[in-house]
């Protein structure tokens, strides 16, 4: 048995406790809001999951200490824009050594910092590490069965967090490409707007299937000139996180993508679906990432113009359809 604990209370990091808690680990859960504590602690459920009992044995704290203190693992679940923040709190009461896998899922818009750049910049002192995939809070919490990756410059701390997480129910692979899954998560919340969009415009099953293909082509070539690895793009945390989140009713990005395109403002979409929507503070850090790469990502250029020029989105589908006529792999020969 670990002892574990998972910083952040949203539909994920309170997923993530079950999960663990279900292993036989000791989990404390944590939240900035007291009165969310309390509420789980009085009910035993979150809001937001409504099917699942939250078990007894985990134990609820708003104190940060208590949650960090004597942890074999830390687990870092706040939603990606306040990781920095609360990786600043969380430094004083982290050891030297002390594994922190980060499940968030964006890039730093003022930075353009991965999740694990940012809390090593904060807590210099941790292992950081992390952890991604096709993983829909509300399904790991009643126990379906998922499959993730856990991401680490060092094999042991890989091995260890597999070791951790692993179940009949939650299937954990290990990879050193911690870049290349991180920049896949991240992207892909940008792509499920745009097949949101999609949806809520009212178009079908042929234009998603477009926008996942040449949404990972985007991620990928973008990954790659920043130094991750092709094989990460075509796994888990590249084509099978993408698909799971514009293909399911679960992404916060896809709903909210559906409400851009029946005519919501993006303020508007955010306000309704009620969670952080990643993919919107991962939009403009994704586009910024495309220039300094010179990397073309018409994709993310058309959700950039939807969500903050005020363009049309069924005017956006128009221009992406009538671009410049492409070969689609520049590198297959053509018989002589």
């Amino acid at each position: 048995m670990e002892k574990i604990g998972v910083i952040g209370s949203g539909t994920w990091g309170t997923a993530i406790a079950v999960l663990l808690n279900n292993n036989g680990h000791q989990v404390d859960l944590w939240s900035a809001i007291p009165s969310e504590i309390e509420e789980m602690e009085k009910t035993h459920k979150h809001k937001n999951l409504p099917e699942v009992t939250l078990p007894d044995s985990i134990r609820f704290t708003a104190d940060l200490e208590t949650a960090m203190k004597g942890k074999n693992l830390l687990v870092l679940a706040v939603p990606s824009v306040y990781v920095r923040s609360t990786a600043k709190r969380m430094k004083e009461f982290c050891p030297v050594g002390q594994i922190i896998v980060d499940v968030a899922k964006g890039i730093e818009e003022d930075t353009l910092f991965t999740m694990t750049a940012v809390m090593k910049e904060e807590i210099p002192q941790c292992e950081p590490a992390a952890l991604s995939g096709p993983s829909h809070a509300e399904e790991v919490s009643r126990g379906l069965p998922t499959t993730c990756v856990a991401g680490s410059h060092k094999r042991a701390v890989a091995e260890y967090i597999q070791s951790v997480f692993m179940s009949p129910v939650f299937r954990v692979y290990t990879s050193p490409d911690v870049l290349g899954i991180e920049v896949g998560a991240a992207l892909k919340n940008v792509v499920a707007l745009a097949a949101g969009i999609a949806d809520g415009l009212g178009y079908g099953d042929n234009t998603k299937a477009a926008l996942i293909t040449r949404g990972i082509a985007e991620i990928a070539r973008l990954g790659i000139a920043m130094g991750g690895k092709f094989q990460t793009f075509t796994g888990l945390t590249g084509i099978g996180d993408l698909i799971v989140t514009c293909a399911s009713m679960h992404s916060r990005n896809r709903r909210a993508g559906i409400l851009i395109g029946k005519g919501y403002t993006m303020e508007e979409a955010m306000k309704e679906v009620q969670m952080v929507v990643e993919g919107v503070y991962s939009a403009r850090a994704a586009l910024a990432l495309s220039r300094k790469y010179d990397v073309p990502m018409p994709i993310v250029e058309e959700v950039n113009q939807v969500l903050f020029e005020g363009k049309p989105a069924r005017e956006a589908v128009t221009d992406l359809m009538m671009r410049d006529k492409r070969i689609e792999h520049s590198d297959l020969p053509w018989e002589a």
